[in-house]
């Protein structure tokens, strides 16, 4: 029998105003992919992943947009980095998700996201090529808006990364960077906080970025 859920999704999503990618808070929601204790050492560009996804969250405080966040199997690899959030208060009112299946669309997750009622979602996390790949496909076929932040995303392996990003671009997803996502999420220097998020990225650009120069 043809799936004609998937076929409507997709046309939907085609002919939809948001098709080219344009970020709106009200229609956004971030995702944090399983960034644990365990994988800070292991991950490839590890500490410039979770200064980036401080600034993720930072912003997503500011814009008021929804976060949740997956911890894989976390008796085994840890909780959440705190490191990962600015504000502990605000880390601790996210809704976090434990999860075995690789990726973060578990049905506790879509179920909550069914709640948000959010089209557009903004993933960063480890690792590039298992969970933040297998999310991304989950959520494309399910009709969503993709953008991957690709400096707050990666593996252990280089390799795997720069070949997650070119497969998540293929099957439709938009890369982009943290500050450019920020910036489009806010349109215009009129937002009302613009001048925080400002700050924000000013003192985010302080911090050394692993990614400058790399091809």
């Amino acid at each position: 029998m043809m799936n004609t859920g998937g076929i409507t999704n997709a046309v939907r999503r085609l002919s939809s105003s948001t098709s080219v990618g344009k970020l709106k808070p009200e229609n956004t929601v971030f995702l944090l992919c399983d960034i644990q204790d365990r994988f800070r050492p292991l991950t490839w560009r590890g500490e410039t992943i979770i200064n980036t996804a401080k600034y993720m969250t930072s912003v997503a405080k500011e814009l008021d947009i929804p976060i949740v966040i997956t911890q894989q199997y976390t008796k085994v690899f840890g909780e959440t980095v705190k490191d990962t959030f600015a504000d502990q208060e605000h880390f601790a009112s996210c809704k976090i998700f434990e999860k075995k299946r690789f990726s973060m669309c578990t049905d506790e997750v879509k179920s909550h996201m069914q709640t948000l009622n959010r089209d557009s979602v903004v993933i960063f996390g480890i690792e590039a090529h298992v969970c933040v790949q297998q999310t991304c496909l989950d959520l494309l076929e399910d009709g969503k808006e993709v953008h991957i932040i690709a400096d707050s995303v990666s593996s252990q392996q280089p390799y795997d990364r720069e070949l997650a990003l070119n497969r998540m671009s293929q099957a439709g997803a938009f890369l982009t960077t943290a500050q450019s996502a920020a910036f489009m999420l806010m349109q215009s220097a009129e937002h009302a906080n613009f001048k925080a998020v400002s700050k924000l990225t000013v003192e985010h650009m302080k911090l050394p970025n692993e990614f400058n120069g790399d091809a």
